[in-house]
C-alpha cells in the first residue's frame, strides 16, 4: 500500500494522479489552499478505493507553515512513498511588468516557496531513505519568452534545484522527478486560447506523471512531444527567436 503526500491536491493535475493512486488502496496526506475543495478531493479518493486520506489546509506560499505540514504528514504516515508537489499561479504578465511587489510575489510563490519546501521535503527524505520526490515545473521553463517570463523564470528556478536536488539524494534512495508539462487544459487555464492540437486534459499528464514515478524517471515533458518542441524553441539563434510572436 503507498503512502502518498500531495501538496497542491486541489489542483487538476494533482487530483487526477492521486485518483490513479486511489484505485490501489494508497493512504493519502493531501494539502491544499482551499478547505472545501480539499474535501471534496478527499471524498473522491475515499470513494475510488483510498484506504485512508488526511487532509490539511495550509497557504503553501507561506514558508512558516511549510514545517509544520510536513512533519505532520510524517506524523500521521509514518513515513512517504510518493510526494507529488504541484502547486503554484498563473501570473498576469502584464501586471508583473508595471508593478514589482506583484511579480515578487508571483516569483515567491512559483519559484521560492516551492524550493523552500523542496529543501525541507527533501531533508525529511533523505532521512528516510527511501522514496520518490515529484515537482510539476512546466515548459515554459525552458527559455524566457515576452508573453510569460515571470512564470517561465519562477520554473526555471523551479526545474534548476530539481535537477542538483536529484543528484544529491540519490546516493540516499530517494529520487527525484522534474516534470515539464506543455498546454494542459485545467481550471488554471481556462481564459488562455490554447492550441487545440497541442492541449491535452489532465488525465493523460497524471498517467505520464504515474508512470515516470514508477520507472523512477529523472525528468519528463508530458506529453512526450513537448521534448522536441522545447528543443527546437531553446536552439533557436536570438536574432530569429526574439522576432517570433510569443
Amino acid at each position: 500500500m503507498k503512502k502518498v503526500l500531495v501538496i497542491g491536491a486541489t489542483s487538476a493535475i494533482a487530483a487526477s494522479c492521486a485518483r490513479l493512486w486511489a484505485a490501489d488502496k494508497a493512504e493519502f496526506f493531501l494539502a491544499a489552499r482551499n478547505g472545501q475543495k480539499l474535501k471534496e478531493v478527499a471524498d473522491d479518493l475515499k470513494v475510488r478505493g483510498a484506504s485512508v486520506v488526511h487532509t490539511y489546509e495550509i497557504d503553501l506560499s507561506d514558508n512558516a507553515k511549510q514545517s509544520r505540514m510536513i512533519d505532520d504528514c510524517f506524523a500521521k504516515l509514518g513515513s512517504v512513498d510518493i510526494a507529488l508537489v504541484c502547486y503554484g499561479t498563473l501570473p498576469d504578465q502584464e501586471k508583473c511588468e508595471q508593478d514589482a511587489g506583484y511579480a515578487a510575489d508571483e516569483f515567491t510563490s512559483n519559484g521560492a516557496s516551492v524550493i523552500h519546501l523542496l529543501t525541507l521535503l527533501g531533508n525529511k527524505m533523505e532521512k528516510q531513505g527511501s522514496g520518490s520526490i515529484a515537482v510539476v515545473s512546466s515548459v515554459a521553463g525552458d527559455r524566457g519568452r515576452r508573453s510569460n517570463y515571470l512564470y517561465g523564470s519562477a520554473k526555471a528556478a523551479v526545474s534548476t534545484f530539481c535537477a542538483g536536488l536529484r543528484l544529491r539524494l540519490m546516493k540516499s534512495g530517494v529520487n527525484v522527478l522534474t516534470i515539464k508539462p506543455g498546454f494542459v487544459a485545467t481550471p488554471m487555464t481556462a481564459n488562455l486560447d490554447l492550441p487545440q492540437a497541442l492541449t491535452v486534459g489532465p488525465d493523460h499528464v497524471a498517467r505520464d506523471i504515474v508512470n515516470a514515478i514508477d520507472n523512477r524517471r529523472g525528468r519528463i515533458y508530458t506529453p512526450w512531444y513537448w521534448l522536441f518542441i522545447m528543443l527546437i524553441i531553446k536552439h533557436l539563434p536570438e536574432p530569429i527567436f526574439k522576432r517570433l510572436p510569443i
